[in-house]
Protein backbone atom coordinates (compact mmCIF):
# COMPACT_ATOMS: atom_id res chain seq x y z
CA UNK A 1 0.00 0.00 0.00
CA UNK A 2 1.43 3.41 -0.94
CA UNK A 3 1.33 5.95 1.92
CA UNK A 4 2.62 9.43 1.05
CA UNK A 5 3.68 12.04 3.58
CA UNK A 6 5.71 9.61 5.69
CA UNK A 7 7.36 11.25 8.68
CA UNK A 8 8.99 9.60 11.67
CA UNK A 9 9.60 5.92 12.29
CA UNK A 10 6.97 6.00 15.05
CA UNK A 11 4.37 7.39 12.66
CA UNK A 12 5.29 4.83 10.00
CA UNK A 13 4.71 2.07 12.55
CA UNK A 14 1.57 3.60 14.04
CA UNK A 15 -0.39 4.00 10.83
CA UNK A 16 -0.28 0.35 9.74
CA UNK A 17 -1.33 -0.57 13.28
CA UNK A 18 -4.24 1.87 13.03
CA UNK A 19 -5.25 0.46 9.64
CA UNK A 20 -5.03 -3.09 10.96
CA UNK A 21 -7.17 -2.13 13.95
CA UNK A 22 -9.71 -0.57 11.60
CA UNK A 23 -9.64 -3.64 9.35
CA UNK A 24 -10.28 -5.98 12.30
CA UNK A 25 -13.01 -3.74 13.70
CA UNK A 26 -14.62 -3.52 10.28
CA UNK A 27 -14.42 -7.31 9.97
CA UNK A 28 -16.21 -7.86 13.29
CA UNK A 29 -18.85 -5.27 12.47
CA UNK A 30 -19.20 -6.76 8.99
CA UNK A 31 -19.74 -10.25 10.41
CA UNK A 32 -22.43 -8.90 12.70
CA UNK A 33 -23.93 -6.95 9.84
CA UNK A 34 -23.91 -10.04 7.65
CA UNK A 35 -25.94 -11.85 10.30
CA UNK A 36 -28.15 -8.79 10.80
CA UNK A 37 -28.78 -8.24 7.11
CA UNK A 38 -29.38 -11.91 6.41
CA UNK A 39 -31.89 -12.02 9.25
CA UNK A 40 -33.24 -8.69 8.03
CA UNK A 41 -33.90 -10.25 4.65
CA UNK A 42 -35.39 -13.21 6.51
CA UNK A 43 -37.61 -10.82 8.46
CA UNK A 44 -38.85 -9.15 5.28
CA UNK A 45 -39.27 -12.53 3.57
CA UNK A 46 -41.30 -13.70 6.56
CA UNK A 47 -43.56 -10.65 6.28
CA UNK A 48 -43.91 -11.26 2.53
CA UNK A 49 -44.68 -14.93 3.15
CA UNK A 50 -47.49 -14.32 5.65
CA UNK A 51 -48.85 -10.94 4.49
CA UNK A 52 -47.62 -10.26 0.91
CA UNK A 53 -48.13 -6.80 -0.61
CA UNK A 54 -51.25 -5.90 1.34
CA UNK A 55 -52.99 -3.13 3.23
CA UNK A 56 -51.85 -4.78 6.46
CA UNK A 57 -48.21 -4.33 5.46
CA UNK A 58 -48.93 -0.79 4.29
CA UNK A 59 -50.32 -0.01 7.75
CA UNK A 60 -47.36 -1.63 9.51
CA UNK A 61 -44.89 0.26 7.31
CA UNK A 62 -46.61 3.58 8.02
CA UNK A 63 -46.87 2.86 11.75
CA UNK A 64 -43.25 1.73 12.06
CA UNK A 65 -42.19 5.11 10.67
CA UNK A 66 -43.00 6.81 13.99
CA UNK A 67 -40.93 4.65 16.40
CA UNK A 68 -38.11 4.42 13.88
CA UNK A 69 -38.11 8.22 13.54
CA UNK A 70 -38.16 8.65 17.31
CA UNK A 71 -35.25 6.23 17.59
CA UNK A 72 -33.29 8.08 14.91
CA UNK A 73 -33.95 11.47 16.48
CA UNK A 74 -33.11 10.72 20.09
CA UNK A 75 -30.65 7.85 19.79
CA UNK A 76 -29.23 6.71 16.49
CA UNK A 77 -27.94 10.08 15.37
CA UNK A 78 -26.48 10.75 18.81
CA UNK A 79 -24.45 7.52 18.81
CA UNK A 80 -22.14 8.49 15.95
CA UNK A 81 -22.39 12.27 16.22
CA UNK A 82 -21.88 12.76 19.94
CA UNK A 83 -21.81 9.68 22.16
CA UNK A 84 -18.98 7.71 20.55
CA UNK A 85 -16.65 10.73 20.16
CA UNK A 86 -17.21 11.92 23.76
CA UNK A 87 -17.28 8.45 25.30
CA UNK A 88 -14.08 7.56 23.41
CA UNK A 89 -12.20 10.40 25.07
CA UNK A 90 -13.42 9.48 28.57
CA UNK A 91 -12.79 5.78 27.99
CA UNK A 92 -9.06 6.55 27.60
CA UNK A 93 -8.91 8.05 31.10
CA UNK A 94 -10.21 7.35 34.58
CA UNK A 95 -12.80 4.55 34.46
CA UNK A 96 -14.75 5.88 37.44
CA UNK A 97 -15.31 9.18 35.65
CA UNK A 98 -16.21 7.29 32.48
CA UNK A 99 -18.93 5.23 34.19
CA UNK A 100 -20.26 8.29 36.01
CA UNK A 101 -20.81 9.91 32.63
CA UNK A 102 -22.42 6.80 31.14
CA UNK A 103 -24.94 6.45 34.01
CA UNK A 104 -25.97 10.11 33.75
CA UNK A 105 -26.56 9.79 30.02
CA UNK A 106 -28.48 6.54 30.59
CA UNK A 107 -30.77 8.07 33.22
CA UNK A 108 -31.50 11.13 31.08
CA UNK A 109 -32.16 9.03 27.98
CA UNK A 110 -34.60 6.67 29.71
CA UNK A 111 -36.49 9.60 31.25
CA UNK A 112 -36.89 11.33 27.89
CA UNK A 113 -37.91 8.13 26.11
CA UNK A 114 -40.57 7.27 28.70
CA UNK A 115 -42.12 10.73 28.47
CA UNK A 116 -42.13 10.88 24.67
CA UNK A 117 -43.36 7.31 24.16
CA UNK A 118 -46.24 7.90 26.58
CA UNK A 119 -47.17 11.12 24.78
CA UNK A 120 -47.09 9.49 21.35
CA UNK A 121 -49.22 6.54 22.49
CA UNK A 122 -51.78 9.02 23.80
CA UNK A 123 -51.70 11.03 20.56
CA UNK A 124 -51.45 8.04 18.18
CA UNK A 125 -54.43 9.21 16.04
CA UNK A 126 -52.70 12.56 15.45
CA UNK A 127 -49.44 10.84 14.47
CA UNK A 128 -51.30 8.52 12.09
CA UNK A 129 -53.04 11.49 10.47
CA UNK A 130 -49.63 12.91 9.56
CA UNK A 131 -48.57 9.67 7.87
CA UNK A 132 -51.71 8.58 6.01
CA UNK A 133 -53.96 10.61 3.73
CA UNK A 134 -57.56 11.42 4.69
CA UNK A 135 -58.75 9.50 1.63
CA UNK A 136 -57.64 6.23 3.30
CA UNK A 137 -59.62 6.08 6.59
CA UNK A 138 -59.27 2.30 7.06
CA UNK A 139 -55.52 2.46 6.56
CA UNK A 140 -55.29 5.37 8.99
CA UNK A 141 -57.26 3.52 11.68
CA UNK A 142 -55.13 0.40 11.38
CA UNK A 143 -51.98 2.54 11.48
CA UNK A 144 -53.19 4.12 14.74
CA UNK A 145 -53.71 0.73 16.39
CA UNK A 146 -50.30 -0.53 15.28
CA UNK A 147 -48.60 2.62 16.56
CA UNK A 148 -49.72 1.84 20.10
CA UNK A 149 -48.38 -1.68 19.78
CA UNK A 150 -45.02 -0.61 18.37
CA UNK A 151 -43.96 2.38 20.45
CA UNK A 152 -42.96 0.54 23.70
CA UNK A 153 -40.17 -1.25 21.83
CA UNK A 154 -38.36 2.09 21.45
CA UNK A 155 -37.43 2.00 25.16
CA UNK A 156 -35.39 -1.15 24.73
CA UNK A 157 -33.99 -0.07 21.36
CA UNK A 158 -32.76 3.16 22.97
CA UNK A 159 -31.10 1.34 25.84
CA UNK A 160 -29.45 -1.03 23.38
CA UNK A 161 -28.10 1.84 21.28
CA UNK A 162 -26.55 3.47 24.34
CA UNK A 163 -24.87 0.16 25.19
CA UNK A 164 -23.54 0.04 21.63
CA UNK A 165 -22.02 3.52 21.97
CA UNK A 166 -20.31 2.55 25.24
CA UNK A 167 -18.88 -0.64 23.79
CA UNK A 168 -17.66 1.04 20.59
CA UNK A 169 -15.96 3.73 22.67
CA UNK A 170 -14.14 0.96 24.57
CA UNK A 171 -13.24 -0.66 21.22
CA UNK A 172 -15.41 -3.67 21.94
CA UNK A 173 -17.13 -4.52 18.65
CA UNK A 174 -18.30 -8.13 18.89
CA UNK A 175 -21.48 -7.89 21.00
CA UNK A 176 -22.92 -4.69 19.46
CA UNK A 177 -22.15 -6.05 15.99
CA UNK A 178 -24.82 -8.73 16.50
CA UNK A 179 -27.45 -6.50 18.15
CA UNK A 180 -29.19 -5.90 14.82
CA UNK A 181 -29.32 -9.63 14.11
CA UNK A 182 -30.94 -10.19 17.50
CA UNK A 183 -33.61 -7.58 16.78
CA UNK A 184 -34.47 -9.13 13.42
CA UNK A 185 -34.63 -12.58 14.99
CA UNK A 186 -37.17 -11.25 17.49
CA UNK A 187 -39.42 -9.90 14.73
CA UNK A 188 -39.25 -13.21 12.86
CA UNK A 189 -40.05 -15.12 16.03
CA UNK A 190 -43.08 -12.97 16.77
CA UNK A 191 -44.44 -13.35 13.23
CA UNK A 192 -43.90 -17.11 13.03
CA UNK A 193 -45.41 -17.88 16.43
CA UNK A 194 -48.29 -15.40 16.52
CA UNK A 195 -49.39 -14.58 12.96
CA UNK A 196 -52.46 -16.85 13.12
CA UNK A 197 -53.63 -15.50 16.49
CA UNK A 198 -52.73 -11.81 16.12
CA UNK A 199 -52.31 -11.09 12.41
CA UNK A 200 -50.15 -8.06 11.60
CA UNK A 201 -49.89 -7.21 15.33
CA UNK A 202 -47.57 -10.20 15.65
CA UNK A 203 -44.87 -8.05 14.03
CA UNK A 204 -45.27 -5.46 16.78
CA UNK A 205 -44.83 -8.13 19.45
CA UNK A 206 -41.75 -9.28 17.54
CA UNK A 207 -40.21 -5.79 17.64
CA UNK A 208 -40.60 -5.78 21.43
CA UNK A 209 -38.93 -9.19 21.66
CA UNK A 210 -36.13 -7.96 19.42
CA UNK A 211 -35.51 -4.87 21.55
CA UNK A 212 -35.36 -6.92 24.75
CA UNK A 213 -33.01 -9.38 23.04
CA UNK A 214 -30.62 -6.56 22.04
CA UNK A 215 -30.32 -5.40 25.64
CA UNK A 216 -29.80 -8.94 26.93
CA UNK A 217 -27.10 -9.62 24.31
CA UNK A 218 -24.99 -6.56 25.15
CA UNK A 219 -25.40 -6.65 28.93
CA UNK A 220 -22.33 -8.89 29.50
CA UNK A 221 -20.14 -6.26 27.86
CA UNK A 222 -21.10 -3.80 30.61
CA UNK A 223 -20.63 -6.14 33.56
CA UNK A 224 -18.06 -3.80 35.14
CA UNK A 225 -20.38 -0.80 34.87
CA UNK A 226 -20.80 1.19 38.08
CA UNK A 227 -24.39 2.39 37.93
CA UNK A 228 -25.64 5.30 40.02
CA UNK A 229 -29.30 6.49 39.99
CA UNK A 230 -28.31 10.13 39.50
CA UNK A 231 -29.71 12.72 37.11
CA UNK A 232 -27.01 15.39 36.83
CA UNK A 233 -27.56 17.85 33.99
CA UNK A 234 -24.55 19.95 35.02
CA UNK A 235 -21.94 17.39 33.98
CA UNK A 236 -19.61 19.13 31.47
CA UNK A 237 -19.60 16.13 29.11
CA UNK A 238 -23.40 16.24 28.93
CA UNK A 239 -23.17 19.81 27.71
CA UNK A 240 -20.63 18.73 25.09
CA UNK A 241 -22.89 15.90 23.96
CA UNK A 242 -25.83 18.28 23.67
CA UNK A 243 -23.63 20.79 21.81
CA UNK A 244 -22.54 18.13 19.32
CA UNK A 245 -25.96 16.58 18.99
CA UNK A 246 -28.08 19.74 18.71
CA UNK A 247 -27.23 20.26 15.00
CA UNK A 248 -28.10 16.61 14.34
CA UNK A 249 -31.66 17.30 15.47
CA UNK A 250 -31.85 19.86 12.69
CA UNK A 251 -30.91 17.28 10.06
CA UNK A 252 -33.18 14.67 11.60
CA UNK A 253 -35.95 17.23 11.63
CA UNK A 254 -35.47 17.65 7.89
CA UNK A 255 -35.49 13.84 7.55
CA UNK A 256 -38.73 13.60 9.53
CA UNK A 257 -40.36 16.14 7.24
CA UNK A 258 -39.10 14.26 4.19
CA UNK A 259 -40.20 10.87 5.55
CA UNK A 260 -43.66 12.15 6.46
CA UNK A 261 -44.10 13.64 2.98
CA UNK A 262 -42.86 10.42 1.37
CA UNK A 263 -45.13 8.18 3.48
CA UNK A 264 -48.13 10.43 3.02
CA UNK A 265 -47.70 10.58 -0.76
CA UNK A 266 -47.14 6.81 -0.95
CA UNK A 267 -50.29 6.09 1.09
CA UNK A 268 -52.32 7.41 -1.86
CA UNK A 269 -51.14 4.52 -4.08
CA UNK A 270 -52.41 1.01 -3.41
CA UNK A 271 -49.72 -1.17 -1.79
CA UNK A 272 -47.03 1.40 -2.56
CA UNK A 273 -45.81 1.51 1.05
CA UNK A 274 -45.28 -2.24 1.22
CA UNK A 275 -43.64 -2.37 -2.22
CA UNK A 276 -41.22 0.40 -1.33
CA UNK A 277 -40.43 -1.30 1.97
CA UNK A 278 -39.57 -4.61 0.27
CA UNK A 279 -37.36 -2.86 -2.31
CA UNK A 280 -35.71 -0.72 0.38
CA UNK A 281 -34.79 -3.88 2.29
CA UNK A 282 -32.72 -5.02 -0.68
CA UNK A 283 -31.03 -1.62 -0.84
CA UNK A 284 -30.35 -1.59 2.88
CA UNK A 285 -28.55 -4.94 2.72
CA UNK A 286 -25.38 -3.62 1.05
CA UNK A 287 -25.69 -0.31 2.92
CA UNK A 288 -25.70 -2.02 6.28
CA UNK A 289 -23.19 -4.64 5.29
CA UNK A 290 -20.67 -2.27 3.72
CA UNK A 291 -21.16 1.39 4.56
CA UNK A 292 -22.21 0.98 8.19
CA UNK A 293 -19.42 -1.50 8.95
CA UNK A 294 -16.67 0.66 7.46
CA UNK A 295 -18.06 3.92 8.86
CA UNK A 296 -18.41 2.65 12.42
CA UNK A 297 -14.98 1.07 12.23
CA UNK A 298 -13.20 4.27 11.16
CA UNK A 299 -15.15 6.70 13.39
CA UNK A 300 -13.17 6.14 16.64
CA UNK A 301 -9.86 6.33 14.74
CA UNK A 302 -10.89 9.47 12.85
CA UNK A 303 -12.03 11.04 16.14
CA UNK A 304 -8.66 10.40 17.81
CA UNK A 305 -6.69 11.60 14.77
CA UNK A 306 -8.76 14.77 14.64
CA UNK A 307 -8.30 15.33 18.38
CA UNK A 308 -4.50 15.09 18.00
CA UNK A 309 -4.53 17.28 14.86
CA UNK A 310 -2.83 14.54 12.81
CA UNK A 311 -4.21 15.71 9.47
CA UNK A 312 -2.03 13.40 7.37
CA UNK A 313 -3.30 10.32 9.20
CA UNK A 314 -6.87 11.65 9.03
CA UNK A 315 -6.60 11.98 5.24
CA UNK A 316 -5.19 8.48 4.85
CA UNK A 317 -7.85 6.89 7.05
CA UNK A 318 -10.67 8.76 5.33
CA UNK A 319 -9.32 7.89 1.89
CA UNK A 320 -9.00 4.21 2.73
CA UNK A 321 -12.53 4.13 4.15
CA UNK A 322 -13.97 5.65 0.97
CA UNK A 323 -11.98 3.29 -1.25
CA UNK A 324 -13.16 0.22 0.66
CA UNK A 325 -16.78 1.37 0.35
CA UNK A 326 -16.36 1.88 -3.39
CA UNK A 327 -14.65 -1.51 -3.74
CA UNK A 328 -17.72 -3.24 -2.32
CA UNK A 329 -20.78 -1.10 -3.04
CA UNK A 330 -20.24 -0.42 -6.76
CA UNK A 331 -20.17 -4.13 -7.74
CA UNK A 332 -23.09 -4.72 -5.36
CA UNK A 333 -25.05 -2.07 -7.27
CA UNK A 334 -24.14 -3.63 -10.60
CA UNK A 335 -25.11 -7.08 -9.33
CA UNK A 336 -28.50 -5.88 -8.08
CA UNK A 337 -29.06 -4.14 -11.42
CA UNK A 338 -28.71 -7.30 -13.52
CA UNK A 339 -30.16 -9.73 -10.93
CA UNK A 340 -33.02 -7.61 -9.56
CA UNK A 341 -35.82 -9.95 -10.69
CA UNK A 342 -34.27 -13.30 -9.71
CA UNK A 343 -33.13 -11.94 -6.32
CA UNK A 344 -36.60 -10.60 -5.55
CA UNK A 345 -38.19 -13.87 -6.66
CA UNK A 346 -35.90 -16.06 -4.55
CA UNK A 347 -36.34 -13.97 -1.42
CA UNK A 348 -40.05 -13.14 -1.50
CA UNK A 349 -42.06 -15.05 -4.11
CA UNK A 350 -44.02 -17.65 -2.15
CA UNK A 351 -47.43 -18.07 -0.48
CA UNK A 352 -48.94 -14.54 -0.21
CA UNK A 353 -46.30 -12.93 -2.47
CA UNK A 354 -47.14 -13.53 -6.14
CA UNK A 355 -45.13 -13.34 -9.38
CA UNK A 356 -46.79 -10.00 -10.11
CA UNK A 357 -45.62 -8.73 -6.73
CA UNK A 358 -42.08 -9.82 -7.67
CA UNK A 359 -42.18 -7.87 -10.94
CA UNK A 360 -43.41 -4.67 -9.28
CA UNK A 361 -40.92 -4.89 -6.41
CA UNK A 362 -37.99 -5.59 -8.76
CA UNK A 363 -38.95 -2.52 -10.80
CA UNK A 364 -38.96 -0.38 -7.65
CA UNK A 365 -35.52 -1.78 -6.77
CA UNK A 366 -34.14 -0.69 -10.15
CA UNK A 367 -35.35 2.86 -9.52
CA UNK A 368 -33.59 2.91 -6.13
CA UNK A 369 -30.23 1.72 -7.48
CA UNK A 370 -28.88 5.04 -8.89
CA UNK A 371 -28.67 6.38 -5.35
CA UNK A 372 -27.10 3.33 -3.70
CA UNK A 373 -23.38 4.15 -4.21
CA UNK A 374 -23.99 7.74 -3.14
CA UNK A 375 -25.83 6.66 0.00
CA UNK A 376 -22.98 4.32 0.94
CA UNK A 377 -20.21 6.87 0.45
CA UNK A 378 -22.36 9.46 2.20
CA UNK A 379 -22.16 7.58 5.51
CA UNK A 380 -18.35 7.76 5.55
CA UNK A 381 -18.44 11.46 4.64
CA UNK A 382 -20.92 12.20 7.43
CA UNK A 383 -18.78 10.38 9.97
CA UNK A 384 -15.72 12.35 8.81
CA UNK A 385 -17.52 15.56 9.74
CA UNK A 386 -18.66 14.05 13.04
CA UNK A 387 -15.10 13.01 13.90
CA UNK A 388 -14.05 16.66 13.49
CA UNK A 389 -16.80 17.67 15.93
CA UNK A 390 -18.73 19.28 13.07
CA UNK A 391 -22.27 17.97 13.29
CA UNK A 392 -23.93 21.07 11.84
CA UNK A 393 -22.79 20.87 8.21
CA UNK A 394 -24.11 17.36 7.32
CA UNK A 395 -27.47 18.23 8.81
CA UNK A 396 -27.81 21.53 7.00
CA UNK A 397 -27.05 19.59 3.83
CA UNK A 398 -29.96 17.30 4.70
CA UNK A 399 -32.32 20.24 4.30
CA UNK A 400 -31.00 20.87 0.80
CA UNK A 401 -31.37 17.17 -0.01
CA UNK A 402 -35.03 17.20 1.05
CA UNK A 403 -35.59 20.19 -1.22
CA UNK A 404 -34.02 18.23 -4.08
CA UNK A 405 -36.38 15.32 -3.31
CA UNK A 406 -39.39 17.61 -3.65
CA UNK A 407 -38.04 19.22 -6.82
CA UNK A 408 -37.72 15.72 -8.32
CA UNK A 409 -40.94 14.15 -7.07
CA UNK A 410 -43.52 16.87 -7.64
CA UNK A 411 -42.90 17.34 -11.39
CA UNK A 412 -42.76 13.57 -11.92
CA UNK A 413 -46.09 13.10 -10.15
CA UNK A 414 -47.70 15.92 -12.10
CA UNK A 415 -46.31 15.29 -15.57
CA UNK A 416 -45.61 11.55 -15.78
CA UNK A 417 -47.42 8.28 -15.16
CA UNK A 418 -44.72 6.79 -12.96
CA UNK A 419 -47.02 6.70 -9.93
CA UNK A 420 -45.23 5.72 -6.73
CA UNK A 421 -42.02 5.10 -8.71
CA UNK A 422 -41.68 8.89 -8.84
CA UNK A 423 -41.19 8.77 -5.06
CA UNK A 424 -38.48 6.13 -5.48
CA UNK A 425 -36.62 8.30 -7.99
CA UNK A 426 -36.97 11.21 -5.59
CA UNK A 427 -35.24 9.21 -2.89
CA UNK A 428 -32.39 8.36 -5.26
CA UNK A 429 -32.00 12.03 -6.21
CA UNK A 430 -31.95 12.96 -2.52
CA UNK A 431 -29.13 10.50 -1.74
CA UNK A 432 -27.04 11.61 -4.72
CA UNK A 433 -27.51 15.30 -3.96
CA UNK A 434 -26.60 14.89 -0.29
CA UNK A 435 -23.40 12.93 -1.07
CA UNK A 436 -22.20 15.33 -3.79
CA UNK A 437 -22.76 18.42 -1.68
CA UNK A 438 -21.08 16.85 1.35
CA UNK A 439 -18.09 15.74 -0.76
CA UNK A 440 -17.69 19.29 -2.11
CA UNK A 441 -17.78 20.79 1.39
CA UNK A 442 -15.37 18.22 2.83
CA UNK A 443 -12.80 18.84 0.09
CA UNK A 444 -12.66 22.46 1.23
CA UNK A 445 -11.60 21.31 4.73
CA UNK A 446 -9.57 18.17 4.02
CA UNK A 447 -7.23 18.07 0.99
CA UNK A 448 -8.10 14.93 -0.96
CA UNK A 449 -5.46 15.26 -3.69
CA UNK A 450 -2.79 12.60 -3.67
CA UNK A 451 -5.09 9.83 -2.41
CA UNK A 452 -5.77 8.53 -5.95
CA UNK A 453 -9.53 8.43 -5.44
CA UNK A 454 -10.29 8.92 -9.15
CA UNK A 455 -7.96 6.10 -10.13
CA UNK A 456 -9.62 3.74 -7.66
CA UNK A 457 -13.10 4.71 -8.91
CA UNK A 458 -12.22 4.09 -12.57
CA UNK A 459 -10.71 0.68 -11.84
CA UNK A 460 -13.70 -0.42 -9.75
CA UNK A 461 -16.26 0.82 -12.28
CA UNK A 462 -14.41 -0.98 -15.09
CA UNK A 463 -14.30 -4.26 -13.15
CA UNK A 464 -17.97 -3.91 -12.15
CA UNK A 465 -19.01 -3.30 -15.76
CA UNK A 466 -17.21 -6.46 -16.89
CA UNK A 467 -18.91 -8.36 -14.06
CA UNK A 468 -22.39 -7.11 -15.03
CA UNK A 469 -21.78 -7.96 -18.69
CA UNK A 470 -20.67 -11.48 -17.80
CA UNK A 471 -23.74 -12.05 -15.61
CA UNK A 472 -26.10 -10.88 -18.35
CA UNK A 473 -24.38 -13.09 -20.91
CA UNK A 474 -24.65 -16.15 -18.69
CA UNK A 475 -28.33 -15.46 -17.92
CA UNK A 476 -29.02 -15.09 -21.65
CA UNK A 477 -27.27 -18.36 -22.36
CA UNK A 478 -29.28 -20.11 -19.67
CA UNK A 479 -32.53 -19.44 -21.53
CA UNK A 480 -31.93 -22.74 -23.32
CA UNK A 481 -32.38 -24.67 -20.07
CA UNK A 482 -35.57 -26.74 -19.81
CA UNK A 483 -38.59 -25.07 -18.18
CA UNK A 484 -39.00 -27.76 -15.51
CA UNK A 485 -36.01 -27.80 -13.18
CA UNK A 486 -35.53 -29.41 -9.75
CA UNK A 487 -34.89 -25.97 -8.23
CA UNK A 488 -36.05 -22.47 -9.09
CA UNK A 489 -34.54 -20.92 -12.22
CA UNK A 490 -33.88 -17.60 -10.40
CA UNK A 491 -31.83 -19.48 -7.82
CA UNK A 492 -29.75 -21.07 -10.59
CA UNK A 493 -29.24 -17.67 -12.22
CA UNK A 494 -28.06 -16.11 -8.96
CA UNK A 495 -25.83 -19.04 -8.06
CA UNK A 496 -24.13 -19.57 -11.40
CA UNK A 497 -24.21 -16.15 -13.08
CA UNK A 498 -23.75 -14.22 -9.86
CA UNK A 499 -20.96 -16.50 -8.66
CA UNK A 500 -19.03 -16.31 -11.92
CA UNK A 501 -19.52 -12.54 -12.01
CA UNK A 502 -18.20 -12.12 -8.46
CA UNK A 503 -15.12 -14.21 -9.21
CA UNK A 504 -14.49 -12.22 -12.39
CA UNK A 505 -14.76 -8.95 -10.46
CA UNK A 506 -12.30 -10.18 -7.85
CA UNK A 507 -9.86 -11.34 -10.52
CA UNK A 508 -10.01 -8.08 -12.48
CA UNK A 509 -9.50 -6.03 -9.30
CA UNK A 510 -6.46 -8.13 -8.44
CA UNK A 511 -5.04 -7.66 -11.94
CA UNK A 512 -5.63 -3.91 -11.77
CA UNK A 513 -4.06 -3.80 -8.29
CA UNK A 514 -7.00 -1.97 -6.74
CA UNK A 515 -5.45 -0.45 -3.63
CA UNK A 516 -8.16 -1.26 -1.07
CA UNK A 517 -8.33 -4.91 -2.13
CA UNK A 518 -4.57 -5.22 -2.25
CA UNK A 519 -4.25 -3.81 1.26
CA UNK A 520 -6.81 -6.12 2.80
CA UNK A 521 -5.43 -9.20 1.09
CA UNK A 522 -1.95 -8.27 2.36
CA UNK A 523 -3.31 -7.70 5.88
CA UNK A 524 -5.13 -11.02 5.83
CA UNK A 525 -2.01 -12.84 4.62
CA UNK A 526 0.10 -11.26 7.35
CA UNK A 527 -2.35 -12.25 10.06
CA UNK A 528 -2.55 -15.82 8.76
CA UNK A 529 1.24 -16.05 8.75
CA UNK A 530 1.36 -14.62 12.28
CA UNK A 531 -1.22 -17.16 13.47
CA UNK A 532 0.78 -20.02 11.96
CA UNK A 533 3.97 -18.74 13.59
CA UNK A 534 2.25 -18.59 16.99
CA UNK A 535 0.87 -22.10 16.49
CA UNK A 536 4.35 -23.39 15.68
Amino acid sequence: MCIPLQKTDTQREARPIQYTSIALAALLIALGNIASRILGLGRTATIAYFFGRSTDVDAFTAAWTAPRTLYDMLINGAVSAALVPVFSEYAEGDQTAFWHLVTRVLNLLLLLLCLIVALMIWQAPLVASLLVQESEPALRQQTTELLRWLLPSVLFMGLSALMTAVLYARRTFLLPAFAGATFNAGVILGAVLLHDQMGIQSLAVGTLLGGIGQVALQSPGLRDMRYRPVLDLRHPALRRIVFLYAPVTLGIGFSIIGTMIDRRLASGFTNALSTMEYATTLIQFPLGLIAAAVSLAVLPTLSRQSATADEAAFRQTLGMGLKVVMLLVIPATAGLLVLAHPITAVLFERRAFSAQDTAITATALLFYLPGLPAAALDQVLIFAFYARKNTLTPNLVQGAAIALYLLTVLPLLLWTRLGFLALVLGNSAQWIGHALLLWWLLRRKVPIRGLRMGEALLKIVFASTLMAGAILSIIYGMQALPTELPIQRPLIEIGIAGGVGALLYLGVCMLLRVEALDYFLTTLKQRLNRSRAQAD
